[in-house]
């Protein structure tokens, strides 16, 4: 995945590999309640990566110096740092999870 907003977004967006695992998790997890949950869920994260495009250093940093960009709707999150010329999304992670997690990608 490279940048989903072209057209729009002032700051190219990159992703660790993993954040495809990740999200593809959550999506099968919210697919098994309902297909318009998951839907909802991945609107959300769109809607994420384009707020982090718009105006990075908008979100408050993480205990672990990144970045973090809360849902609205869903307790998630996405973890990520402002480079010279784009952003890099670290991971997608639940507000629940050990805030450790997903920190050795970085």
């Amino acid at each position: 995945m490279t940048n989903l907003f072209p057209a729009f977004a002032t700051v190219r967006v990159r992703f660790h590999k993993q954040v495809q695992k990740d999200l593809d998790q959550i999506l099968e997890k919210y697919s098994e309640v309902s297909e318009e949950l998951a839907e909802d869920f991945f609107g959300e994260f769109q809607m994420g990566l384009f707020k982090i495009a718009e105006n990075p250093r908008f979100f408050h940093f993480d205990a672990c110096g990144l970045r973090r960009c809360n849902f609205d709707r869903f307790p998630y999150h996405l973890i990520y740092d402002v480079r010279e010329d784009y952003v890099r999304v670290w991971v997608v992670r639940h507000n629940r999870r050990n805030p450790n997690w997903g920190l050795k990608r970085f």
